[in-house]
């Protein structure tokens, strides 16, 4: 482990290990949701891995830049983004604390296309993948009943995974689901389960015995953990595999593409831009915008349109 060099008023001994103390000591520090703090640690063990193998003592402005240049290499912007991002509050943090200078200050990501990352499907796509599912065994119904849900309701897969049984209440004559949504600590948002979603849902879960309150609404079929909660990362695969199945075999369609599907139907059927907002539960409408923006190009006949003119 490299190390660094501690200045300030609180100048302490530097000895070896000093980094991944003041790691430590940072992510004690830092009140944030488990997810963000591994977000984080991950982040900033990639960068004192870097600086061991460039032996790099004293990291400076320089180094930080040439750190991210590196990652470009071999990460998607995204990801270059969160772990600039990570490391600015991190140096942020040890400056204020008076044991390093903040050499990362104002030092930029990576540049985000706003447009989604994920395509999404059309309603005659998705039902031909719905039907292509058996629904002879459990783990059919219980596929089918999850993308159905996540495409009618726009749900994350950290939503599904999060939802128990009696989740599905009844408000002012509808089904509906009511989930723990990005960012939140309780249950206090709900969607609507249309009737087919409805339906779907509770053929699934005849299947399972003794339920009570307290189990997940969707339960893993593997050996290993027959019973158990799923997680976000067995929805995700459930959905790759019933997109491969049917033919769509694609990067750019993963399980956040039911998400943007939802969006997309919504708005090309009827749906405003405020009922759009609603369904995602998105804080900002700006966020929304992107789905017109989308729409609009890719309604817009201008190449045609050109090319009638010249041929």
């Amino acid at each position: 482990m490299n190390e660094l060099a501690i200045i300030g008023s609180k100048d302490l001994e530097v000895q070896k290990g000093i980094t991944e103390d003041l790691y430590r000591r940072y992510i004690a520090f830092i009140d944030a949701k488990p997810k963000t703090i591994e977000t984080y640690t991950r982040a900033l063990k990639q960068f004192f891995k870097y600086t061991q193998e460039h032996g790099i003592s004293n990291p400076t402005r320089e180094d930080v830049i040439a750190y991210r240049e590196s990652l470009k290499e071999t990460c998607k912007p995204s990801t270059v983004q969160n772990y600039i991002i990570a490391l600015r509050q991190f140096f942020k943090w040890t400056d204020q604390e008076g044991l390093y200078k903040n050499v990362a200050e104002n030092v930029k990501g990576a540049k985000l296309s706003k447009d989604h990352k994920k395509d999404y499907l059309s309603g005659k796509q998705v039902k031909g993948i719905l039907d292509d599912i058996d629904l002879q065994e459990e783990a059919g119904k219980r596929d089918y009943a999850i993308f159905a849900l996540m495409v009618t309701g726009g749900l994350r897969t950290i939503e599904v995974a999060r939802a128990n049984v009696e989740d599905i209440r009844v408000l002012g004559g509808s089904a509906v689901l009511f989930i723990q949504g990005k960012g939140q600590d309780e249950k206090a948002d709900y969607v609507k389960l249309a009737d087919p979603v409805e339906k779907a849902i509770r053929s699934y879960l005849k299947c399972r015995k003794d339920l009570k309150e307290g189990q997940p609404l969707f339960c893993s079929t593997s050996n290993n953990n027959r019973g158990g909660r799923v997680t976000t990362r067995t929805i995700s695969g459930i959905v790759k595999r019933r997109l491969t199945e049917a033919g769509y075999n694609s990067e750019r369609l993963t399980a956040h593409s039911l998400r943007h599907t939802a969006a997309t139907l919504n708005l090309l059927n009827g749906g405003s831009l405020e009922e759009t907002q609603q369904l995602l539960r998105h804080s900002n409408i700006n966020t929304t915008m992107i789905y017109i923006h989308s729409m609009n190009r890719a309604k817009n006949p201008s190449e045609a349109r050109i090319a009638n003119a010249i041929f």
